[in-house]
């Protein structure tokens, strides 16, 4: 499995090439942003139909990482849902292979700014949760420490070859770690925004995502 690893708030974690985190010592998986059931969302609002695929892409793509590490607890960090509806939209069939996933682990909702609150899916329904040296939430706040969080969807730019490469990334300095978009059609911001720029040090590193996960300096 290709793993960028990395040293934050004193524990040894892993970026995955699909944009979850890996913390092996707890045998943990944390992802963020899944937007279950964004294309519904989309096309109920009149936004343009796309193909109903997203969930099901998601959900194949966390199967593997599931696979992959045999992960006993998976953390999703909040905005797992598009909104109240996408989630209560959910065909049958996706529901149950999410409570598939579920089985023989402990599973961990917390809360985003898109999302329901709890639902009638298996797992625990958190605001924040605190384990070790660290803390999981979904938007970062402003004297974090050892905050692990998601929200912005980043991502980052790097030239390869005279052309521009875009990939959803990793922000990591010492006291954060912001996550990129798990979700199939998710868009992204930028490491270059000001958001993201004020939020992180000036020795920030971004860990881009993909089938080789590489870190680099922090794009500005």
């Amino acid at each position: 499995m290709n793993v960028c690893e990395f040293s934050f708030a004193g524990q040894r974690l892993g970026a995955l090439p699909s944009g979850a985190l890996w913390w092996p010592e707890r045998q943990l998986l944390c992802i963020s942003d899944l937007h279950l059931g964004k294309s519904e969302r989309m096309a109920r609002r009149g936004g343009p139909a796309l193909p109903p695929y997203d969930t099901r892409e998601t959900l194949n793509r966390l199967a593997s990482d599931l696979e992959r590490t045999n992960a006993e607890t998976v953390l999703c960090l909040g905005d797992s849902f598009d909104d109240l509806e996408a989630a209560q939209a959910l065909p049958t069939t996706e529901k149950l292979r999410i409570a598939a996933l579920q089985a023989g682990r402990k599973w961990i909702w917390i809360e985003g700014n898109h999302d329901p609150g709890p639902i009638e899916l298996g797992g625990t329904h958190l605001f924040e949760w605190r384990c070790g040296p660290m803390v999981f939430r979904h938007i970062a706040e402003d004297q974090a420490q050892g905050e692990v969080s998601g929200h912005y969807h980043p991502k980052a730019q790097i030239r390869v070859k005279g052309r521009h490469i875009s990939r959803p990334a990793f922000l990591l300095d010492k006291k954060r770690l912001i996550q990129p978009a798990y979700g199939a059609f998710t868009g992204g911001l930028r490491s270059s925004d000001q958001v993201l720029a004020d939020l992180m040090d000036q020795n920030a590193m971004a860990i881009l995502t993909g089938p080789h996960p590489q870190m680099i300096p922090m794009p500005r």
